[in-house]
């Protein structure tokens, strides 16, 4: 029987902060006794990043080597829209996905997740196929499979992109023999989709779902939140773990069960560092 990961070392972390420099990413999850983390690498709400220096690259991968952290994933900017129908905003969301995998690749980064795009006024088969091409743009860049794009689930509001399995699976299915791609779960977007993962029985039921339709083999980290919503909303709205509509059993099993024991697991609820501390140190209690 293969030996269980101690709750110690398993991956957990949050999105930190990077301001005034990556490197401060990795300080603050120290802070908070995380084992990973999840940060921006350039301003998420800008369409043009800030180059990153060769001295910030090396500070950034000494400090991390120091720290003893592992599979570090980035947040792509909010701006991107890899279907958008807009030339203009295609363009200039084709250009700032490129230079985020650039950045994460010069900083040797496992993850670099983001939300597929949305299709606003043009058919979503359409959308889909273009968000296909945008990911594809990237393909001269991810040669040696270090850094995996990953594919965020996301709620379901307005004409977005990937709330269902199905959607996810297309573009996996389209991408997977070209490039190094993945999902990353998010419990609050997926809740609001409409999966019930309050209980051990929905989160089977669910990750059933997923294998059927995508393979557990792409499934490489969740984001974890609770939800303001109720089930099915289609609204993107986070709690602190336990103090939403999903609940804290939801938590509980994923550090539980062996199926997602030991995949890695960054928090985005609303408090800060001060409720991370306590979530991280909470999270290795249920997997003890």
């Amino acid at each position: 029987m293969p030996r269980k990961t101690p709750a110690n070392q398993l991956l957990i972390g949050a999105h930190t902060s990077a301001a005034g420099g990556a490197h401060n990413a990795i300080a603050e999850a120290a802070s908070i006794g995380a084992t990973t983390f999840q940060f921006f690498t350039a301003n998420q709400k800008q369409w043009k990043g800030k180059p990153l220096t060769e001295e910030g690259i090396e500070r950034f991968k000494r400090a991390l080597g120091e720290s003893g952290m592992e599979q570090i994933m980035s947040h792509a900017g909010y701006l991107i829209n890899l279907g958008s129908p807009n030339e203009e905003v295609r363009e200039k969301s084709l250009k700032g996905f490129y230079d985020e995998v650039e950045r994460c690749c010069d900083l040797g980064l496992s993850f670099l997740n983001f939300h597929p795009g949305a299709a606003l006024k043009e058919s979503r088969a359409a959308c889909l196929d273009k968000i296909v091409e945008g990911m594809l743009s990237v393909e001269n860049l991810l040669v040696d499979d270090e850094l995996h794009l990953l594919l965020e689930t996301t709620a379901g509001q307005g004409s977005t992109i990937g709330y269902t399995f199905e959607e996810l699976a297309y573009l996996i299915d389209k991408t997977k023999n070209r490039l190094p791609v993945g999902v990353c779960i998010d419990t609050c977007h997926i809740f609001a989709a409409g999966y019930d993962i309050r209980t051990p029985e929905g989160w089977n039921k669910t990750l059933k779902s997923f294998d059927e339709l995508i393979g557990l083999d792409y499934l490489f980290a969740f984001h974890l939140n609770d939800s303001m919503k109720e089930l099915g909303s289609k609204r993107d709205r986070h709690a602190p773990l336990g103090e939403g509509e999903i609940g804290m059993e939801c938590f509980k099993f994923l550090m539980e069960s062996p199926l997602t024991r030991e995949i890695p697991k960054y928090l985005e609820t609303p408090g800060g560092c001060p409720l991370w501390d306590k979530e991280i140190w909470m999270l290795r209690e249920f997997a003890q």
